[in-house]
Formats: structure tokens, C-alpha cells, sequence
């Protein structure tokens, strides 16, 4: 499928959809773990607030100040933005819907991040939305490519994948990993969430590339 053009539309979108769903979450489903491990929803809605408000370099600046470690970056954004009550983190978020700055980066990783976090908080909360097959086709290859940060390219590195409920498939030959469209980008970025809606002899040797922790 061919990638939009201009991606910042669907990630506007996809925030505002976000935003919806977490408007109406009751004081302790905010503590729930997410689909990102040792991160709640709460934490996992700060730290994409922190990305749509940072700048090329304002990212330098702080991991400057983290002395260049991205996770101590990280913790201390969402630290800041975890403070007071759930609402706190809500209003900031909401203010960055239209937001177009970005740390460095290309396009599909901004639209990813916001496609694969908005599901980290979702499914823990059996919270079911249907993403645009256009947001999930484009992230799933642009994480299929990249080694950045969660090791896409080498966790699909050697497999075939086919969408089922979407005209969707990659890589060439292989072993085949079959599903549905999200659980594939869920698995692809290392979500073992993903992993039980997929069939196919690849499905194994997906799951033993899974992070481990």
C-alpha cells in the first residue's frame, strides 16, 4: 500500500481519537499498566505529550542533561508530566494535538509512536479502536526497516508477514507470520500482546525475539 504523503493529519487524528477514549477513564484505570513494561497509561500519555512538544533541540538539550541516556530522558519528562492528578497529565496532552514538532526523526516514526503507544494504553484497558489501515501499513514497514530503539528490522529480519484483514504483506521469502493487521505491528515492535492472534510457522520465531526482561 502506498504511504500518505503527509502523515501529520492521520497523527492529529489518532491523538484526538486517544484523547477521546482516555477522557473517560475512571480514577484507577489510569494506574494500569500499559503494554510498555513498568510504564501505567498514565505514564505512557505523558511521554507522547513529552514528544509532541519537543524540538531537535530541545531532544539534544535534555539528553545532554541525562548525560545521553535516553531512558533517564524519558523518566524524568514523564515524572514531570505525572504530577497532581490524572486531569493534570489530560489537559497537557490535549494541548498537543496539533502539535507538528518532533525530536529527529522521519515522519513515520511520529506516526508510529503515536499508533503503537495510543494501543500500549488501549488493550490493558479493553479499550478496542479501529486504527486506519493506512497508519498500521505505513508503521508496520517503516518498523520493519528501522533498528531504532525497539529493533524492528531485526526482530522481522528473515520472515514473511500477511495481514488478514488488510491487502498487506512483506518480506519475501521465509517463514510465514499471519494476522491481523494490528497485532502484527503490535509484534513487529515487540509487543508480546500481539502475539497470540498470529498463525503460521513464523509465529514461533517471532515470539522468541520478543525483549526479554
Amino acid at each position: 500500500m502506498e504511504t500518505p504523503a503527509d502523515l501529520w493529519p492521520l497523527i492529529h487524528a489518532e491523538r484526538r481519537a486517544l484523547l477521546a477514549d482516555v477522557r473517560q477513564l475512571a480514577p484507577a484505570q489510569w494506574t494500569v499498566f500499559s503494554l510498555c513494561e513498568g510504564r501505567t497509561v498514565r505514564d505512557v500519555l505523558a511521554h507522547l505529550t513529552a514528544t509532541a512538544r519537543m524540538t531537535p533541540g530541545s531532544f539534544f538539550r535534555k539528553l545532554a542533561r541525562a548525560r545521553f541516556d535516553f531512558q533517564r530522558m524519558t523518566d524524568r519528562d514523564i515524572h514531570e508530566l505525572t504530577r497532581g492528578r490524572p486531569s493534570a497529565t489530560l489537559t497537557a496532552f490535549e494541548a498537543e494535538l496539533d502539535s507538528v514538532t518532533h525530536p529527529p526523526g522521519p515522519d513515520p516514526s511520529w506516526l508510529g509512536e503515536t499508533v503503537v503507544h495510543a494501543e500500549d494504553i488501549r488493550r490493558p484497558l479493553g479499550i478496542a479502536h479501529e486504527y486506519p489501515v493506512a497508519a498500521l501499513t505505513t508503521c508496520a514497514d517503516f518498523y520493519r526497516g528501522s533498528n531504532l530503539l525497539i529493533g524492528g528490522k531485526r526482530r522481522s529480519a528473515g520472515l514473511r508477514f500477511a495481514a488478514t484483514d488488510a491487502d498487506w504483506t512483506a518480506g519475501e521469502e521465509g517463514p510465514e507470520v499471519r494476522g491481523p493487521m494490528l497485532d502484527l505491528l503490535l509484534a513487529i515492535t515487540g509487543r508480546p500482546a500481539g502475539l497470540a492472534a498470529l498463525e503460521g510457522e513464523g509465529a514461533d520465531v517471532l515470539a522468541d525475539r520478543m525483549p526479554q526482561h
